[in-house]
């Protein structure tokens, strides 16, 4: 079954996609902060992150660095949930191997969940 991690600190965001994904048959965890979401994603090894950019404790950007600095961590797709605009997303983002950035306000979660299908191509 395809994992997917989502480090998000807003509850009910973090848990209307667990329960979208879950509904298509995913694995899902979830963490809600950078701190725990490194932890959760070596233990888990996800196919794909979503990933909230302002958290508490750990950002996401900091996060990802510190991701993409191990092993295990430096080839799993992931997707950025924000709610900054295009210009406020820190360049640094861009070279550390981003699937995709989505706006939280301008996609419903069935539109998040085909473009996370979409990323994963033939692991769904």
């Amino acid at each position: 079954m395809t994992k997917i991690a989502i480090i998000e600190d807003d509850l009910a965001i973090s848990q209307m996609y667990r329960f979208k994904f879950e509904a298509e048959n995913f694995t899902v965890d979830t963490a809600e902060n950078g701190i725990l979401g490194l932890k959760l994603c070596e233990s888990m090894k996800p196919d794909i992150i979503l990933l909230d950019l302002m958290m508490p404790e750990m950002n996401g950007d900091e996060m990802l660095e510190q991701l993409r600095a191990t092993s295990w961590g430096k080839s799993i797709k992931v997707v950025i949930l924000t709610n900054k605009g295009e210009q406020e997303i820190p360049e640094r983002l861009r070279q550390l191997d981003v699937a995709a950035i989505i706006l939280k306000a301008d996609m419903t979660p069935r539109q998040v969940a085909e473009l996370v299908k979409k990323q994963l191509g033939a692991l769904t």
